[in-house]
């Protein structure tokens, strides 16, 4: 489904996170261990299936805690047996830390800034470090999630997109939850303008 999975790190302390991890969680390790980084989170930007599959393989092999928002902690660990199924997944463990609007996650002097961003989820975050916000698949490239799927609705998540991602400096990269569009990344100036459905 051309997921995204992201590494965050910080090489001077060898701390690491992982942003939804669905699936490669072996090659996801190898790339933090060729960084020198230690995974200690699993972040999810929300608690669809497919952004969380990799969790209990990720948290066996690292031992890392799994946070999330708290209106997304409940899909965690109650994902139908048919939806699991049906993307080959395994079921995730339950979170360790649970995060709200504001609060902060971090790996040595790495910080990134939870950004509550339902309409996608009810419990749909962003993350954002200068220069840079993980949007989930609340903002894509040249798109926007999906809101008709339980907890979804459109009219939240346009109020997300633009008072909490369009707020944020033009410069700011994107980095979607897929890789959707026609390129893997944007920033916040050029969704303003060119995204059509933020017209």
């Amino acid at each position: 489904m051309a997921i995204f999975a992201y590494i965050v790190g910080d090489e001077a302390s060898g701390e690491g996170l992982v942003i939804d991890p669905a699936a490669n969680v072996d090659g996801l390790i190898s790339e933090a261990q060729k960084k020198g980084l230690t995974i200690k989170y699993i972040v999810n930007t929300h608690g669809h299936v497919d952004h969380i599959s990799g969790n209990q393989d990720m948290k066996k092999k690292t031992g890392a805690q799994i946070i999330i928002h708290e209106a997304d902690a409940d899909m965690l660990i109650s994902t139908p047996s048919m939806v699991l199924r049906m993307f080959g997944a395994k079921p995730s463990p339950p979170a360790d830390i649970i995060v709200k609007e504001g609060d902060t996650i971090s790996v040595g002097q790495v910080t990134l800034r939870v950004i509550h961003t339902p309409g996608h989820t009810q419990g749909g975050m962003s993350l954002y470090m200068d220069g840079y916000v993980f949007t989930g698949d609340t903002l894509f490239v040249g798109g926007v999630g999906r809101t008709d799927l339980p907890g979804g609705s459109w009219s939240v998540m346009s109020r997300s997109i633009r008072e909490k991602l369009l707020t944020l400096p033009d410069d700011t990269v994107v980095l979607p939850g897929h890789n959707y569009g026609p390129s893997p990344t944007s920033t916040i100036g050029r969704e303003r303008k060119a995204n059509t459905f933020l017209r």
